[in-house]
């Protein structure tokens, strides 16, 4: 198994991503991330592995890879098609430098899910932005 990391350009949050896909599925499903160039380790990532987005700096979220196939943009170009799984999963962030295009991940690289037990006492009430700072300088 193995993942791919991307920047989520233009991204402002985790809720941010959930409505811009929402409107993208409706429009034209099934949902999918276009890019240029077809990955040649395409079997191990889509053998269980996630598109890990990085958003505002730091790795926030993640989505299945359900398939990666062969598609055209909306001006008939050839490019790649990575379709997901709509389902956002939010990650414990961990800051990323940016980057162009897409980067494998290995799996002991990729960050945790986030699980609503480890968050702190109203962890859940602060702003995003708050708290993805506050975990970059580890006190939560």
């Amino acid at each position: 198994m193995l993942h791919i990391a991307k920047l989520a350009v233009g991204v402002r949050d985790i809720d941010h991503i959930r409505a811009l896909q929402a409107d993208r599925m409706r429009t034209n499903p099934p949902l999918r991330h276009r890019t240029r160039n077809f990955p040649r380790r395409g079997d191990e990532v889509v053998n269980g592995g996630s598109l890990y987005w990085v958003i505002s700096g730091s790795m926030l979220a993640r989505q299945r890879i359900l398939d990666i196939i062969e598609d055209k943009r909306d001006d008939q170009t050839p490019c790649t098609s990575f379709i997901l799984d709509p389902n956002v999963v939010p990650l414990i962030g961990r800051p990323t430098r940016p980057f162009q295009g897409w980067r494998y991940l290995q799996p002991d690289a990729a960050p945790a899910d986030m699980d609503a037990s480890v968050m702190a006492v109203g962890e859940d009430a602060l702003p995003q932005v708050m708290r993805r700072e506050l975990r970059a300088l580890c006190l939560i």
